[in-house]
């Protein structure tokens, strides 16, 4: 294990810095510094090795917490690599963009701050990059058996690789210009610059998946001549339909969802032009919705110069505290202060938006806002309170309601669950022989540490329909659900 006593001689809880506030938003590189190596592995040392380490409670990926959080601690990056991708195909990804639901599950949680799971992992696969540890792995025979990934998110990425290595040929399709998905168009470059998705991609193309991007299944190609073209077809489209804030004013010139959004910034970073893109250049921005993409859109709008940014939630501002119903080893619902909240703006919490006002050129101007009261269990505007909040664009990022249906349903007679989701049995397939379904598009918006770990689990699944056998691993289920957030 690592250090025996390292949880008693280091209590304290240490992470790499930020990078200054009026340098950070400057630029759309990562907010962080780097840390030093000192520090990150007096943090690994204070792992207990549990004798039940409920940190694997909270990592669907089952990741080998506590053997590679000691590898750090010995200073054995090459075997902390390799333990780590023993379990995960993309730590760079979650280290970055994972909650960590594994810290809040950390037995030294109980009663100290928990260790730093997430930095220690991200560090390792960083450390590898830069060291030339990351290699292909090629098959070492091909079945002849043909797959079709569609979605080039985390789900459809992870699933294309386990197939890939298992000695399937692979082709993953993405409606988009570049392979990514989500990675690619909707995370913000300061959350994880885009290298460590072309990294990724450099490698899996070694390995021999192929990429197929700008081809719109559905459109280009009929999902049923895909599924008459290949043994075997993965969805993997995500949950991508957004909700939407029926209200009055809706119709107004200034109010778009949170991707259109994100994406158009993450085009421009690559260095695309965007005709006419939306920017918060000049403008009182208001982000509805508390989330990490409401999160995404502030850190975006502060970096393109916005004049104010307002984020409003419509429920209580969670406490800063563990909540008594959400008791060790729960992920709980916490006040948190991201990198964006740091960076300015103002958070308004049991703010219900009741009304979008636009100007006389049809254009938004602000939004009518009224305090949230608690109604027989429901949500509603408290007559009497209603105010305005100076508005030139609005941002929606109130989530995801499922996957988008008309060509699933249409052409390949897919259901759908009555929470949007595409229904799958338990080994993640569809009512359609050899279509398999996995990650958001069949569990509802979810966690990128969720999507990788079904995309493993999916991988399996297929590798078993077409060889009869498998030695992939499968760490969970359909049915084992997380909260959406």
């Amino acid at each position: 294990m690592a250090d025996p006593k390292g949880f008693l001689k280091v209590q304290e809880r240490e992470l790499p810095k930020r990078r200054p506030v009026p340098v950070r938003i400057m630029d759309w590189k990562e907010v962080y510094e780097q840390q030093d190596p000192a520090q990150l592995r007096r943090q690994a040392g204070r792992c207990m090795d549990c004798g039940v380490p409920f940190c694997h409670h909270g990592c669907p990926l089952g990741n080998l917490i506590p053997e590679w959080n000691d590898l750090t601690w010995r200073n054995e990056g090459r075997a902390a690599i390799e333990r780590l991708h023993a379990t995960n195909n993309f730590p760079e990804f979650t280290g970055r963009l994972c909650p960590a639901p594994c810290e809040s599950s950390c037995v030294l949680g109980i009663n100290q701050p928990a260790v730093t799971i997430k930095q220690v992992e991200v560090s390792i696969i960083d450390q590898a990059w830069a060291n030339g540890w990351v290699a292909p792995h090629p098959p070492e025979r091909l079945t002849g058996k043909t797959v079709a990934v569609v979605g080039s998110g985390p789900a459809g990425l992870a699933a294309a690789q386990q197939l890939t290595r298992a000695g399937h040929t692979v082709a993953v399709y993405e409606r988009d210009d570049r392979i990514g998905g989500l990675l690619r168009y909707g995370i913000p470059d300061f959350k994880m610059e885009k290298k460590q998705v072309e990294q990724r991609l450099n490698q899996m193309q070694a390995e021999g998946t192929r990429f197929r991007a700008g081809v719109e299944i559905g459109v280009d190609i009929s999902w049923s001549e895909l599924r008459s073209r290949y043994d075997a077809v993965v969805i993997a489209t995500g949950a991508t339909v957004p909700r939407d804030i029926p209200i009055p004013g809706r119709d107004l010139l200034g109010i778009h969802f949170a991707m259109d959004y994100l994406v158009q910034q993450n085009k421009v970073g690559a260095g695309d032009v965007v005709p006419q893109q939306l920017t918060a250049e000049g403008k009182h921005v208001v982000v509805i919705g508390g989330g990490d993409t409401g999160a995404d859109c502030i850190g975006t709008a502060h970096r393109q110069g916005a004049l104010t940014v307002t984020n409003l939630a419509i429920g209580y501002q969670p406490p800063s505290d563990r909540p008594e119903d959400q008791p060790w080893p729960m992920m709980p619902q916490i006040f948190e202060v991201s990198s964006a909240h740091e960076e300015g703006g103002e958070r308004q919490y049991l703010a219900s938006t009741v009304e979008f006002l636009g100007n006389g050129a049809g254009e938004v101007r602000a939004l009518r806002v009224a305090e949230t009261e608690y109604v027989d269990g429901r949500r509603v505007p408290k007559s009497g309170t209603e105010r305005e909040i100076p508005a030139d664009l609005v941002l929606i990022a109130m989530g995801f309601t499922g996957a988008e249906r008309d060509a699933l349903e249409g052409q390949l007679g897919l259901p759908f669950t009555p929470r949007g989701d595409v229904a799958r049995d338990e080994d993640y397939a569809s009512n359609q022989p050899g279509v398999f379904v996995t990650g958001d598009a069949g569990r509802g918006q979810s966690l990128i540490v969720w999507a990788i770990a079904e995309g493993r689990a999916a991988a399996a699944a297929v590798d078993r329909y077409l060889e009869g056998e498998t030695e992939l691993p499968s760490p969970v289920r359909p049915s084992d659900r997380a909260v959406s957030l």
